[in-house]
């Protein structure tokens, strides 16, 4: 979250980012709680040194005058009075900044929404092809690798069953991914809960933001994972990270599930936009000073995957107004699909800054004995799983209405091509 000393010190500054952003937050409201906050705390500790002052006198005192104790009963009274008026102030405060999103860096493109992204960089050129390209949602179906009415049969629309080699291919891309973040690009390897409670999803920025996307057993105030971001951030809540420990780089596979409620009537043909999907995700908690660069070293790693891939793809810098609330930096990357005939998002990597370690208490030491700063957070997909599929099936098609196995990938699989089932 945003301190509250930067909106009352950079109150105009906060104000921008948040016409930049879109977002109408209640800074007015959140600067006047503040000052009947701090004028509270000052009454509060007046009263106690006034008792405190009262007490030696009576301590001193042969006698114990009336007036005086009669005094520090209304003194008291009053005290708990304003310790019962901090507590609601300190709640009000606090549900506010964590409904208002981080600030964007400078440089990030101003807009409110994705018309206002920039193209920073394009790779690979469409492969020239004699035939005509079909979409996934046709290719899927006629290889007998994607099975969308079995899909919904078991749980709805927007839901999806990958068969045979489809299932395989989906299972070769994620060993792939995590071997290639674990081995060459230095991140730790995680396995994640699921499902996670309130406190995991609040430290990330979901809660309160994204809480309409979200599944929710309302039972145990569990929370089905939108993505491995939610729970790696609180990996390390609530600690002091000693000297010398940073950078922490993680990866994690899980599946992830969105509610896509704000998608109504888009993408529903195939698996572009579903309620279940798997995800590598990478994370980095690092020092302050080194979040900009780490941003550019996460994107190059999400890159990496596309390139191997030999699948063109851009990277998209995003407006203000497109950022997810914790970033303050975002760069997107996007493969194309030539059956479908678009651009599709397999990754947001994002600089939150200490937004998240905010929220989740994460510090780290400069150096031994030094005071504790909160550490920048930073994640980013490596890659989307249910995207990467449909790009590797629409752009390695062949005439013959086969599907040839990237090159990386075929280790992995076990078979270097996927073709219609006889009959």
């Amino acid at each position: 979250m945003i301190s509250i000393e930067t909106i009352r010190d950079h109150t105009d500054l906060v104000r921008t980012a948040m016409q930049n952003r879109g977002h109408d937050a209640p800074l007015d409201v959140v600067l006047d709680l503040d000052r009947q906050r701090r004028a509270a705390i000052v009454e509060a500790d007046e009263l106690r040194s006034r008792r405190n002052d009262v007490s030696r006198e009576i301590g001193r005192s042969k006698d114990r005058p009336q007036e005086l104790i009669d005094e520090m009963r209304q003194v008291g009274g009053r005290i708990k009075q304003l310790e019962g008026a901090l507590r609601d102030f300190d709640e009000q405060l606090n549900e506010i900044l964590l409904s208002i999103p981080n600030i964007p860096q400078d440089d990030a493109p101003v807009g409110l929404d994705e018309s206002s992204n920039v193209v920073v960089r394009s790779v690979g050129e469409p492969r020239e092809q004699s035939f005509e390209q079909k979409p996934h949602w046709e290719l899927g179906p006629s290889l007998n690798v994607i099975d969308f009415e079995r899909g919904v049969k078991l749980s709805g629309s927007r839901f999806f069953v990958l068969h045979g080699k489809g299932a395989a291919l989906q299972r070769a891309l994620i060993t792939w991914m995590l071997n290639l973040h674990s081995r060459e690009h230095g991140y730790t390897e995680v396995y994640l809960p699921y499902m996670v409670g309130r406190d995991t999803m609040t430290a990330s920025g979901h809660l309160p933001h994204f809480q309409e996307e979200m599944y929710h057993d309302e039972e145990d105030d569990l929370w089905m994972l939108p993505t491995a971001e939610a729970g790696i951030t609180s990996l390390h809540r609530d600690e002091i990270l000693d000297a010398g420990t940073l950078p922490l780089n993680y990866v994690a596979h899980t599946p992830c599930w969105r509610r896509e409620k704000f998608s109504a009537g888009r993408d529903t043909r195939g698996i572009k936009r579903v309620h279940q999907f798997e995800k590598v995700e990478m994370y980095k908690f690092v020092e302050p000073e080194t979040s900009t660069e780490e941003l550019q070293k996460l994107v190059a790693d999400a890159e990496s995957v596309a390139a191997m891939l030999e699948i063109p793809y851009r990277v998209l810098e995003l407006c203000t107004g497109d950022m997810s609330a914790p970033a303050v930096k975002s760069f997107d990357i996007e493969l194309w699909a030539p059956g479908a005939e678009e651009w599709l998002e397999v990754s947001s990597c994002s600089n939150c800054t200490d937004y998240q370690a905010r929220r989740a208490m994460i510090r780290y030491r400069p150096e031994q004995g030094a005071r504790p700063r909160f550490v920048h957070t930073l994640n980013g997909s490596g890659l989307a799983l249910s995207r990467v599929m449909i790009a590797v099936l629409e752009n390695y098609q062949q005439e013959d209405g086969s599907v040839a196995v990237p090159e990386v990938l075929r280790p992995y699989a076990g078979f270097d091509k996927i073709e219609a089932p006889e009959g």
